[in-house]
């Protein structure tokens, strides 16, 4: 692999939960209470209790995230001091927690997917719209039925990384029960010193969360309690103008035509990209799918514009009677 994309290795390990203290949890007397609880604690012993950091090599690391994400300049713009005192250090990427804000459909959460991609990480999406209580994130205690671990330690556990990346999408929109806050244990992960001590519910070993790098999205921020957004830096997104929505769309294309051999001309036309880039962000590779695949139809190795009209009319097409 080669690119500036791909020059932030994998490099250090860090223990992030201790496998004695595991051993000490499995001598307690919540295993005799759930089975599930067991079966994790032989998980958690067999991945063992290391995980790779990554770290960055160079300060260009994140430079093609600005043709592909453009109207997130300012975002990368400060991701890119962070990464210039990893590399100064020799130290792991890693960043104080990001809330971007904007209206649905810009491409938020493909600049967060995307971003971990660069920075050679593990990606997690959580869909805080979707919480119907504060345990999602820190876990259910295994005196519960159907209990399980949060999501903070599943990305952990199960995953290669001790500094993975994890998305909150849709943070302002949280609800659920009120009588648990899906908010709550982000009091403690947002702060370095605390997610240290990292205590998921289910589990109940202490673990080192405090590599993790943490992107949040909303539409709105009045719904954020306010010691939520201190512990983040917050950014207005603006839909990309006619000029970044078209690099957006010249630079999808081209990934696209590189990564398959369909025999389309290498540069799409202007008046295809024209179309293209007034289609949201986050639709664009499904328009430009189906478009491809109606060029084929018609048997020819170029796009037209109709073929994106076609491929909008597919995405909105609904089955049933």
């Amino acid at each position: 692999m080669q690119g500036a994309e791909f020059q932030i290795p994998l490099a250090e390990c860090r223990e992030i939960y201790s496998v004695g203290a595991v051993d000490r949890a499995m001598e307690s007397g919540a295993t005799s209470r759930n089975e599930s609880l067991v079966a994790y604690y032989e998980k958690m012993k067999q991945l063992g209790g290391v995980r790779y950091v990554v770290k960055p090599s160079s300060f260009d690391g994140l430079d093609p995230l600005y043709a592909r994400c453009p109207n997130f300049a300012p975002v990368l713009d400060d991701l890119k001091r962070y990464l210039a005192l990893a590399v100064a250090g020799n130290e792991p990427m890693h960043f104080t927690p990001i809330l971007l804000l904007g209206e649905p459909g810009i491409g938020k959460t493909h600049f967060a997917k995307q971003l971990a991609n660069v920075l050679g990480t593990g990606f997690e999406f959580v869909s805080m719209s979707s919480l119907t209580a504060g345990w999602i994130l820190s876990g259910t205690s295994s005196q519960w039925s159907h209990a399980r671990p949060g999501k903070v330690a599943q990305a952990l556990v199960s995953g290669d990384y001790a500094n993975p990346l994890l998305v909150l999408d849709e943070v302002d929109k949280a609800g659920g029960d009120p009588r648990y806050d899906p908010m709550g244990a982000l009091y403690g992960l947002l702060e370095q010193d605390t997610a240290r001590q990292f205590k998921d519910e289910f589990v109940e070993v202490d673990m080192d969360a405090s590599h993790i790098m943490w992107v949040s999205t909303a539409n709105d921020e009045r719904s954020i309690p306010e010691p939520i957004l201190s512990r983040m830096n917050v950014y207005t997104v603006p839909r990309p103008d006619h000029g970044q929505a078209c690099a957006i769309a010249r630079t999808l294309y081209g990934e696209i035509v590189a990564a398959h051999q369909w025999g389309f001309d290498e540069d799409a036309p202007d008046d295809v990209i024209d179309g293209l880039a007034r289609v949201p962000p986050r639709d664009m590779r499904k328009v430009l799918m189906a478009a491809f695949g109606n060029a084929k139809l018609e048997r020819r190795d170029h796009l037209l514009p109709a073929d994106l009209d076609a491929g909008r009319a597919t995405r909105q097409k609904k089955i049933g009677f």
